[in-house]
């Protein structure tokens, strides 16, 4: 091997090793679809090869915040000719990745009696709705 060939390995596909090693991860937010109707608001996100218990969900002041952080293992393993069924590490290499997305709410939201579920790798968040007080007539008295 010459040292053309060396950095043409190195820099030859850049932005695919890049994202293999997990430096693409602003642009691996996750996608969501948020409908309402009369009675509540729905958030569905798209979480492949999440569970439920990689996801945080909190509501504080009518800001939904949803977010994860996951840590995978990536392993590759050699046998060694000797040591006749024994394993030893070459490599083995841990990829973390999480994300963070907020929501800021209606004043209508009633949450209280937020319910998400988990279900296929999507996350589902029902959050109904209140009735707002109507405005109030003040009298005035002279």
């Amino acid at each position: 091997m010459n040292e053309l060939s060396l950095l043409n390995t190195i820099f030859g596909n850049t932005m695919d090793d890049m994202a293999d090693y997990g430096f693409r991860t602003p642009y691996n937010v996750p996608n969501v679809d948020v409908k309402e109707n009369k009675d509540s608001y729905t958030v569905e996100m798209d979480l492949p090869g999440r569970t439920e218990k990689d996801v945080d969900l909190e509501l504080d002041h009518n800001v939904l915040t949803i977010s994860s952080t996951k840590t995978e293992n990536v392993e590759e393993e050699k046998k060694d000719k000797k040591d006749e069924g024994k394993t030893k590490w070459l490599i083995k290499e841990r990829r973390t990745s999480s994300f963070s997305r907020r929501f800021t709410l209606p004043e209508d939201v009633d949450a209280e009696h937020v319910q998400a579920t988990f279900k296929n790798g999507v996350l589902n968040v029902n959050i109904p709705r209140k009735a707002l007080a109507a405005p109030k007539k003040i009298a005035i008295t002279a």
